[in-house]
């Protein structure tokens, strides 16, 4: 069994388990969108790309010590651009890569954005099917931006990123900041054969400056459309990244998509 755990106040799952015959400890992390900044830049917004790509290698050493992590996953998006390769992804995705490889192991689960992404990927960074990783046949570890063709019997959780959940709602004093969505789904509602319940985390973007840039999950994830459109949902909870609750019911989603 892989038990799971927020690393409150960091944007970062902690995955502490057996799989592959070995005990491991991770981190899960999801949409870096490393060369974002220089897209905004052409908004008259202006980020230092450098200082951006050594906060996000600080933050996620500071867990690995803290946390005595051996491997990352990161959960899609690690690149910004979709299908092409920006002159600043060329530049900083295979040397992010290439440090945090060189002491731990890395597992890329390909998002959206990752078109081409085998052109800057280091030799010793595995990179598995967009259809996702499974951890001990209990915890499916998926971008979040196609729908998962099955489960596996005993599959408990899927753990995605993808949708940038940010809480919004009017005169709230934490509107626009980063949050996690936990839920428990139906799982006949979302796979036919399948009986019981499922919980669905959705990991904050790491990159915290990707907060405003806002996706629809009506739109962009069939997992989560199909649970809403179907009335799958039994339980839904909103946390900050600090650890608050913020609402502890399915009617929060309205607070967050």
């Amino acid at each position: 069994m892989v038990n799971v755990c927020p690393s409150y106040p960091h944007p970062a799952l902690l995955l502490d388990g057996v799989w592959n015959g070995k005990r491991h400890k991770y981190i899960a992390i999801s949409d870096l969108h490393i060369g974002f900044e220089s897209a905004i830049c052409n908004k008259g917004i202006t980020i230092d790309s450098n200082l951006l790509l050594e906060e996000m290698l600080n933050e996620i050493f500071d867990l690995v010590k803290k946390y005595h992590v051996d491997g990352v996953a990161l959960l899609g998006d690690l690149k910004n651009s979709i299908g092409c390769i920006t002159k600043n992804e060329w530049e900083r995705i295979p040397k992010f890569l290439k440090l945090l490889s060189d002491s731990l192991d890395v597992y890329l689960v390909p998002g959206n954005h990752d078109g081409n992404i085998r052109f800057l990927i280091p030799q010793n960074v595995h990179v598995v099917s967009n259809k996702g990783m499974f951890l001990n046949n209990d915890t499916l570890l998926v971008h979040g931006h196609t729908m998962p063709l099955k489960l596996r019997p005993t599959t408990k959780r899927i753990v995605m990123g993808h949708i940038h959940p940010i809480f919004q709602k009017s005169g709230s004093i934490i509107g626009g900041q980063r949050v996690w969505l936990y839920l428990k789904v139906k799982r006949e509602a979302i796979f036919l054969s399948a009986k019981g319940m499922l919980d669905i985390i959705v990991v904050p973007t790491f990159n915290k400056y990707l907060f405003a840039e806002r996706h629809s999950i009506k739109f962009v994830s069939p997992l989560l459309n199909k649970a809403i459109k179907d009335n799958a949902i039994e339980r839904a909870m909103v946390v900050t990244l600090n650890g608050s609750i913020i609402e502890d019911t399915t009617a929060v989603l309205g607070s967050v998509i």
